[in-house]
């Protein structure tokens, strides 16, 4: 059975989580504003990365930071780490991991969005065997 996998993510504050987006690298492809400022639903893209964003319809909590790392999050394929460790904490992020080489013969970072989705951004490229 062929499958792709696409993420979508709510956030408290849709627009600004948006905002910050397009600061790191994303585009918006789409976006449908709903009522008192809220996003219905957006399509942003980075290269083949494609995730929808809303605003969420309920409180909601994300999984605090143990360590390096919240237990989930997204992981985003770059060519340029560094540069997107840099754009990310220019708008808002916080670094969780500087952009380091890995012992697996890497290089990654990871940051969490103002408001609190964990990112990690790397050259490792997941599903192909080695």
């Amino acid at each position: 059975m062929d499958a792709k996998l696409f993420a979508y993510l709510s956030y408290g504050d849709a627009p600004a989580a948006l905002d910050w987006l397009q600061a790191v690298g994303f585009d918006v492809i789409q976006r449908q504003n709903g009522p008192a400022g809220t996003v219905l639903h957006a399509e942003i893209s980075m290269g083949e990365a494609v995730i929808m964003v809303a605003s969420s319809d309920a409180a909601s909590q994300r999984p605090p930071l143990i360590g390096q790392s919240t237990g989930q999050g997204l992981y985003l394929l770059v060519e340029d780490v560094d540069a997107f460790h840099q754009k990310a904490l220019a708008a808002g992020g916080t670094s969780v991991i500087e952009p380091e080489d890995t012992q697996w013969g890497a290089r990654r970072c990871r940051v969490l969005d103002p408001q609190g989705q964990e990112w990690s951004a790397g050259t490792y490229q997941p599903g192909i065997a080695s």
